[in-house]
């Protein structure tokens, strides 16, 4: 944290502003860090976010990101626009403070979270370096009122996304879902499978509607028939653009999850 620290520093006084002057012009190159820079900067700081946040089937936040002008994901697409700072998550390669220093901006590079506690530290984090703790720390307070109110009945469940892809039963999604009262079924290899829906079924099934638009997304498992079709089998339809990242922007579908749960 003292390296992070002393690294941002230069960097902001390499952009003008001097150690520890607020972030003017913020640009985010990932769109899970798009997420985070949406719900905390100040609309004026933002300068750039990522393409895929401004299509309506990546991203729940899709008409506030076309507010901003998109860029692919590289320091190089924003060094036209001056950032004084610029927010990734997983990295950019090793190069990419140097990169950065070189347009004289200070770099974030959040890591990807691990459980809602990960999540909860980069909100305080980029909080902190935009000068904006107040918006941090409300987006902190509402996570930690869901954790606060979990259901007291909690029903099995197996999150289906395409493919027949789950989720892991012991991972941030599974800690997302026991908010709304669904506990992640264990399944091998993360994966949901026709045999299984049919000789052991959970109580729901959690259904990603992700680019459900899409024609061969059904081909792609033929599970998805059975959906429907099985009469003890619940089927509760979730915005899978939202588990993406699984970060806070999956509050309000835990409210209504919770709210479909209790039916």
């Amino acid at each position: 944290m003292r390296a992070f620290a002393f690294a941002l520093g230069i960097s902001l006084a390499l952009a003008g502003g001097g150690a520890g002057a607020t972030p003017r012009r913020v640009a985010s190159l990932n769109l899970c860090a798009d997420e985070l820079v949406l719900l905390i900067a100040a609309p004026e700081q933002i300068v750039s976010v990522t393409h895929l946040a401004r299509d309506p089937d990546e991203f729940p936040f899709w008409t506030l990101a076309r507010r901003y002008p998109a860029n692919d994901g590289s320091i190089v697409s924003v060094a036209g626009m001056r950032p004084d700072l610029i927010v990734t998550m997983g990295g950019l390669g090793r190069d990419r403070d140097w990169l950065a220093r070189r347009i004289g901006a200070g770099l974030v590079d959040l890591p990807f979270p691990q459980s809602i506690a990960d999540v909860e530290a980069s909100i305080e984090r980029l909080g902190g370096v935009l000068g904006r703790e107040a918006r941090a720390a409300a987006l902190i307070r509402a996570i930690r009122r869901a954790r606060r109110d979990v259901p007291t009945r909690a029903v099995e469940t197996a999150y289906l996304s395409g493919g027949g892809l789950s989720l892991s039963a012991s991972g941030l999604g599974a800690e997302w879902m026991a908010l709304a009262g669904l506990i992640q079924a264990a399944l091998p290899g993360d994966r949901v499978t026709s045999e299984r829906l049919l000789s052991d079924p959970p109580a729901v099934v959690l259904r990603s509607n992700y680019r459900g638009n899409q024609a061969s997304r059904a081909s792609r498992w033929p599970g998805f028939g059975l959906l429907g079709r099985l009469p003890h089998l619940r089927t509760i339809d979730t915005d899978g653009r939202r588990w993406t990242c699984m970060g806070p922007s999956l509050l309000p579908e835990i409210a209504r999850l919770r709210r479909e749960v209790a039916r």
